[in-house]
């Protein structure tokens, strides 16, 4: 078979972790609709609970050039691979999976005759490993980064911070101390913005060390996609450019596919890729609350409280006064085991609703919805600002901290609680945002909200930088 006439095949390997995984999907399948052929490769771990929770298989059935490829991670099955053990998982990404990632490439096994060995990857540029794996077998990458512009130029601006002396400090000094290190954040930056790991004192913290070299990794690619629009970083993006020059900004990644199955008439547009069993039931109980009225609590897929910090959301959300819906993973909080208060049960039986896992995106797309109590993941905030839904920012680690500060100081989008866990505080904080400045922040929330689909339509920012990176990658 000539295999010059054969599709661009693309490797697409993404972080192994819900967020990250869940948006290379999407842009997996952006591809996919232009024509490519595409590898997608996952690690065991990550695959094992695709398979168990999501309807992967089926989703991608329509896209004959799409395949799944696994890893291995280099860590044993009933490794945690969260909270602490995230830093185990890199660094053996970082040792073991080089090796592991090099032979797959050199294997020939990816070579099938009706496709043409990969003539491009795509991968998280946290893993800068792979860079070196694909210059030493001679195929062209491009990094992408599924956190927010404005975390990764901090992430960039990390060298400068300790050269200024900004870094290391102590927790105990104050964090409401200015930073002044980060061009384009001078006016409004403060230490707590900063991701966690900066509150650690210690130059040698592994997390300072695993995110220290950005600056000099992320340019080596000949690329990088952000998921993200013009319109929402403007600013933050031109200082990335000033190192990054080829930015492909395409996001937010989760409209964009929506858009271009509701332009493709054949497309079904439900997908879950969800590596949590979702709970639709919650759909049906906003079904039959009144407009705007219902504040959506998640804390994403990592995020992790103690039983006190849960029981202060509790009473908070109770004695807001406002409807809420509440996710609360099986694995969120530690050690809870006891009795639940009597006001909390009944204030939560009369205006709350409780799963352990939701459809986020058809939730926030809810008539009833009108604002989201968020860990700030990037995922999250996008998907709360196509859907115009005003949030409250309760951040947990890493980049949560630096898209809290935006949201709150510098889109207007919402209200920054980081920090505080306060019963007193959070009631006050919901009131607020559903209540006393409602209007507002719903206001603010429709300009973004449509920003946002401008840059996906015909001739908007995204749009165009999409096209741009698949006329890119079929003429490599």
């Amino acid at each position: 078979m000539d295999q010059s006439t054969l599709p661009p095949h693309v490797l697409i390997f993404p972080l192994p972790l819900q967020g990250p995984v869940n948006s290379m999907f999407k842009l997996a399948e952006l591809l996919c609709l232009s024509g490519f052929h595409i590898t997608f490769l996952v690690t065991d771990h990550i695959h094992t609970r695709l398979l168990k929770y999501s309807n992967i298989q089926s989703r991608f059935e329509r896209y004959p050039g799409f395949q799944l490829e696994t890893i291995s991670d280099g860590l044993p099955e009933d490794h945690p691979r969260s909270g602490n053990g995230l830093m185990e998982m890199f660094d053996s990404l970082k040792t073991k999976n080089k090796i592991l990632f090099k032979d797959l490439l050199t294997s020939g096994k990816l070579n099938l005759d009706s496709r043409r060995p990969v003539t491009c990857i795509i991968a998280d540029g946290i893993m800068g490993y792979t860079c070196d794996v694909a210059n030493d077998v001679g195929i062209p990458i491009i990094f992408v980064r599924t956190i927010s512009a404005c975390c990764l130029w901090v992430f960039f601006c990390l060298p400068k911070l300790i050269e200024s002396g900004e870094l290391p400090f102590s927790v105990d000094n104050d964090l409401d101390t200015p930073i002044k290190s980060i061009p384009g954040m001078e006016s409004f930056f403060r230490r707590r913005d900063l991701p966690s790991f900066c509150r650690s004192g210690n130059l040698w913290d592994p997390s300072l060390q695993l995110y220290l070299p950005e600056s000099t990794e992320n340019p080596r690619a000949y690329g990088l996609i952000i998921n993200t629009f013009d319109d929402l970083e403007g600013p933050i993006l031109a200082q990335i450019r000033t190192l990054c020059p080829n930015l492909y900004t395409i996001g937010p990644l989760h409209s964009h596919l929506k858009y271009k199955l509701s332009v493709d008439s054949s497309s079904p547009l439900t997908s879950s890729n969800s590596l949590w069993k979702e709970d639709t039931s919650c759909i049906t109980w906003l079904d039959s609350q009144p407009s705007k009225s219902v504040i959506y609590v998640s804390f994403g897929s990592l995020a992790v409280m103690t039983k006190e910090q849960y029981m202060e959301f509790w009473y908070g959300l109770v004695n807001s006064g406002s409807r809420f819906l509440w996710v609360i993973r099986p694995d969120s909080v530690t050690n809870n085991s006891s009795e639940i208060p009597l006001e909390l049960s009944e204030g939560t039986k009369e205006r709350g609703y409780i799963v352990e896992w939701a459809p986020q995106e058809e939730v926030l797309a809810h008539n009833a919805v009108g604002g989201f109590l968020t860990h700030s993941g990037w995922n999250s905030t996008l998907e709360s600002v196509i859907e115009g839904v005003p949030m409250i920012c309760w951040p947990y680690f890493l980049d949560q901290q630096v898209n809290s500060r935006f949201v709150g100081e510098v889109w207007k989008l919402g209200l920054d609680m980081k920090d505080t866990c306060d019963r007193l505080i959070i009631e006050k904080t919901v009131r607020e945002l559903m209540d006393g400045r409602k209007d507002e922040f719903m206001n603010r929330a429709d300009q973004m909200k449509k920003l946002a689909k401008q840059c996906l339509s015909e001739g908007g920012s995204s749009y165009c930088n999409l096209e741009r990176l698949i006329k890119d990658i079929k003429d490599m």
